[in-house]
């Protein structure tokens, strides 16, 4: 802690939209089980799209079966959307919440 008389740094301010705040990292990518679809299948679709790890793709996949879905990325709609539509177009349910 500093006791001199210093004086304190300058901290430039900028204005920040609730909005914007808002939709930074708070939602998320929900995939949900099926009947359908193979655990290969969801794997490689999670590692293409979500950019996961084999291990990490795994995990998710091993929670959707058994819970019945996952969150599989948490991020701002904007990030979320055009993965959600390719989970969609893979044949797997996903939305995002």
């Amino acid at each position: 802690m500093n006791h001199s008389n210093d004086p304190l740094p300058y901290i430039e301010e900028s204005e920040v939209l609730v909005e914007d705040l808002i939709d930074i990292e708070s939602n998320d990518l929900i995939v949900y089980n099926d009947e359908f679809n193979t655990f290969d299948h969801v794997i490689k679709v999670l590692m293409r799209v979500c950019k996961h790890s084999m291990e990490q793709a795994e995990q998710c996949t091993i929670t959707i079966h058994y819970r019945g879905k996952c969150a599989v990325k948490k991020g701002s709609i904007t990030e979320l959307k055009p993965m959600c539509e390719a989970i969609l177009d893979a044949g797997i349910q996903a939305a995002i919440v």
